[in-house]
């Protein structure tokens, strides 16, 4: 393809369905770029805690510090917890997302009364340790992969061109962040990542496996946690296919490495 690829934005969720963190750069691992989706809310019962619920979720906002995590309010700043990245006790326990078991390792007490009383609901921090198996489905896994917290998938690509053409059809515009990707590039057609297969971003080789499927936390609003109709009321117009409503592609990482935002996108098949 004559049309120049490059990564323009890179993302992080180090804590599944809070705010996410734009970088420079990111380490690329097999479940998933460092740092991303490693830790995770549940509740006593081990059930995963999202956005699609706890609207609220989208004001914890998270920082990436030299050694740690710092979590605060987005409308109180002042009201903050830092998390090391070292920080877990021994006990380890079962977790649930959607249909997958994994283990974790509880953070601390300390850090479950803070996000306890900052939902108001109890909840516990966990972290998913190197030990920690979590196996991509056999479906869509390429080499075995495994993956972090995230829904399903390590990474998730969506072209700038097909948030514009999404946005050229709403009365208000949202940004990419109720999307949550990982890799954003801009050129290209609007929905170009449909019909990607393999592609090179810098020397680094991804593999496209499968669309993602989009549900209503695309409809809460990342700033206020206000939830609206849009914009999966207009992307199911357009990109519904079985029942799904479509938009970005998620992929697997075929080796480890570093990318970072301007490296040029090779398609290559």
């Amino acid at each position: 393809m004559s049309e120049k690829l490059e990564v323009q934005d890179i993302f992080i969720y180090p804590i599944k369905s809070l705010g996410g963190i734009r970088v420079e750069s990111a380490e690329v691992r097999e479940r998933g770029f460092r740092y991303d989706r490693r830790w995770m809310l549940v509740t006593p019962d081990r059930m995963f805690v999202s956005q699609r619920k706890i609207h609220k979720m989208a004001l914890l906002q998270v920082e990436i510090k030299a050694d740690g995590l710092s979590v605060f309010q987005k409308n109180d700043p002042k009201s903050q917890i830092f998390i090391p990245f070292d920080e877990c006790t021994e006990e380890s326990i079962l977790v649930t997302v959607w249909d997958d078991q994994m283990e974790a390792k509880k953070v601390g007490s300390d850090y479950d009364r803070w996000f306890s009383d900052s939902l108001g609901f109890d909840v516990i921090l966990v972290k998913m340790t190197e030990q920690s198996h979590r196996p991509v489905s056999p479906k869509y896994a390429v080499n075995g992969e495994t993956v972090s917290f995230a829904d399903g998938m390590p990474y998730l690509v969506i072209g700038q061109s097909s948030l514009d053409d999404l946005n050229s059809r709403l009365d208000i515009p949202v940004k990419m962040d109720r999307f949550r990707p990982n890799i954003v590039f801009s050129g290209g057609t609007p929905y170009l990542e449909d019909s990607m297969r393999k592609l090179k971003i810098g020397n680094l080789n991804f593999q496209v496996v499968k669309p993602c499927a989009r549900c209503v936390m695309t409809t809460v609003d990342q700033q206020t946690a206000e939830l609206g109709k849009e914009p999966l009321r207009t992307l199911a117009t357009y990109r519904t296919n079985n029942n799904k409503v479509l938009f970005g592609q998620n992929a697997v990482a075929l080796e480890a490495g570093e990318i970072k935002v301007g490296d040029k996108i090779q398609l290559i098949g």
